[in-house]
């Protein structure tokens, strides 16, 4: 990948944007992952104001250690960069006291911590007139919908979600963000364990982005091919994915009712 041109095309592309909406800047949410690092960082190239934003909520101290040196590296390069931590624990905890046990289960918490997240995101945004910034790559946006639906999914723009996270390396490391974030497992930090994004999803990014492009190229004809063990194993995470999650990508369905029946 030529990363100098992928980064003009993206700075002017998100420029571009900014002046359409007629608003002033951009906000993004940063985790101390590589993708928030590289769109904060793509923002802050625009020139525009960029508000970054630290959530912590039950944090792993790391996360919030790299999202804090990543903070500092981008402030200390670009002068129309500015932050807030705002420590949303007690937000959460608060939240979660109101709510029965039935509404507590499954995925319920993790997305809960997304969506206050997005909540959190909009308020700077509609408060400065700046356009909320999405950090999610191909694989996560398009490959498998690995986000969370009116999350880290809600968000006005999405300047890396045609780059595969092998791009997103390459991009990172061209603007020379900080190793710390290069070097860190994936991990979405919505869980109390720890686990990472592979874990959660079953295969590695690098298995992944095989998937995404090689069922993209052969389609459904991928079944007859001659693939390892493995590599059925990969495609069916994939496709179960891919098509479970087809419902986040979509406007929500609405029902039209007929003039005849309406009377």
């Amino acid at each position: 990948m030529n990363s100098s041109k992928v980064k003009d095309h993206l700075v002017k592309w998100l420029s571009t944007r900014l002046k359409q909406s007629g608003l002033k800047g951009f906000v993004v949410g940063v985790s101390g992952g590589i993708d928030s690092a590289v769109t904060s960082t793509l923002c802050a190239e625009t020139g525009a104001p960029v508000i970054v934003l630290n959530m912590p909520i039950h944090q792993n101290p790391n996360h919030t250690t790299r999202s804090d040196e990543h903070i500092a590296w981008l402030k200390s390069k670009y002068s129309n960069v500015t932050s807030h931590t705002v420590d949303l624990t007690d937000t959460f905890e608060v939240f979660c006291d109101q709510l029965p046990n039935a509404a507590l289960g499954g995925f319920s918490l993790a997305n809960t911590r997304s969506r206050l997240r997005m909540v959190t995101l909009y308020a700077f945004a509609n408060s400065n007139n700046f356009l909320v910034g999405g950090t999610g790559n191909k694989v996560e946006d398009y490959g498998v919908g690995f986000f969370t639906k009116y999350g880290d999914g809600g968000v006005d723009l999405s300047p890396i979600a045609d780059l595969l996270k092998s791009e997103v390396y390459e991009l990172a490391s061209y603007l020379e963000t900080v190793q710390s974030v290069q070097t860190a497992v994936p991990n979405d930090g919505l869980w109390d364990d720890g686990r990472s994004d592979e874990d959660q999803i079953g295969a590695t990014y690098n298995e992944l982005e095989w998937a995404l492009e090689y069922y993209d190229t052969h389609g459904d004809n991928w079944a007859s091919a001659e693939l390892s063990d493995r590599e059925r194993e990969v495609m069916k995470i994939y496709l179960d994915r891919h098509f479970g999650n087809k419902h986040k990508l979509e406007v929500p369905p609405v029902c039209e009712v007929p003039e005849e029946i309406k009377g």
